[in-house]
């Protein structure tokens, strides 16, 4: 009795600590940052990247490097003024601002036979205010705005709107079970 109460207790401790649903990806999708890819953009595209994930990089250390860059130095292969530049051949980026993010092969013509990556990032809806009233109807003889699409899963059917109120309820389920659970270990 007294072990199964202990597993309870040490699982709701667990809970404790939440996975803040953060992902690694591996880069062109085995992680190999090398010419052996023909295109890291389509692969880049097919994936849905958020604040808090992280990007792996694997080379060869002293070969080649992982250089982030701005657009400009994207297009024209410039790794003269980097944002960041990594080199340890293992290298692990969290991205951390909605928006593109650009990175590049440190060697030139590696860069230029596409070694390199646009990787886009999700805007953080997860606590945004209420959306304001109605765009307001657009004048006699113009056509009103159209609300931009949808987000689409990989087969482009639209995506559900997160809900942000199970969230919170299941985050405060958790938060009480794991209460519960720690508050066994005091009893023990």
């Amino acid at each position: 009795m007294v072990n199964s109460v202990t597993l309870i207790a040490i699982l709701s401790l667990l809970l404790l600590i939440q996975n803040n649903n953060a992902y690694e990806f591996m880069v062109g999708g085995s992680g190999d940052w090398s010419l052996a890819l023909t295109s890291y953009n389509q692969w880049a595209e097919k994936n849905r990247f958020q604040i808090g994930d992280t990007v792996l990089f694997k080379y060869e250390a002293g070969k080649d490097s992982v250089v982030q860059v701005s657009k400009d130095d994207y297009d024209n292969c410039n790794a003269a003024s980097p944002i960041a530049k990594y080199s340890d051949g293992n290298s692990v980026i969290k991205l951390d601002q909605s928006g593109p993010h650009y990175f590049i092969s440190g060697l030139v013509e590696n860069c230029k036979n596409n070694e390199k990556i646009v990787i886009v990032v999700m805007a953080d809806r997860s606590h945004q205010s209420p959306p304001s009233a109605p765009p307001s109807p657009a004048p006699a003889g113009e056509e009103s705005p159209s609300p931009p699409p949808a987000p689409a899963t990989e087969d482009n059917n639209p995506m559900p709107a997160p809900n942000a109120a199970s969230s919170i309820v299941m985050s405060f389920m958790y938060s009480i079970v794991a209460f519960a659970g720690s508050s066994l270990l005091y009893v023990l």
